[in-house]
């Protein structure tokens, strides 16, 4: 449960189940490493002109497996979900 404004966040240790992966959409990365999302993802995620996404990779066999796109700001709510609790702790004492 959220507190009064306080930000629910997407992923972290308050989640009980994460939902099923899906693929969205096909891309294609141009000769200067660049990729578009399309519309109707940056919309529906609520991804703007300025905002900022972290890479996130997981490797297997030595090589990259799978990557994925977090907004910065959910990230720092995971972040922050997972370390406040042991940093109010390591400041109580």
């Amino acid at each position: 449960m959220v507190n009064k404004g306080e930000k629910e966040i997407c992923l972290g240790p308050k989640d009980k189940e994460i939902g099923c992966c899906r693929v969205e959409s096909v891309i294609s990365i141009d000769d200067r490493g660049q990729m578009v999302l399309p519309k109707e993802i940056r919309e529906k995620a609520g991804i703007g002109a300025g905002d900022k996404l972290a890479v996130v990779i997981m490797e297997k066999d030595q090589g990259i497996c799978c990557i994925s796109l977090i907004k910065a700001k959910e990230l720092e709510q995971m972040v922050k979900g997972l370390l406040g609790p042991v940093m109010k702790e390591i400041i109580a004492r």
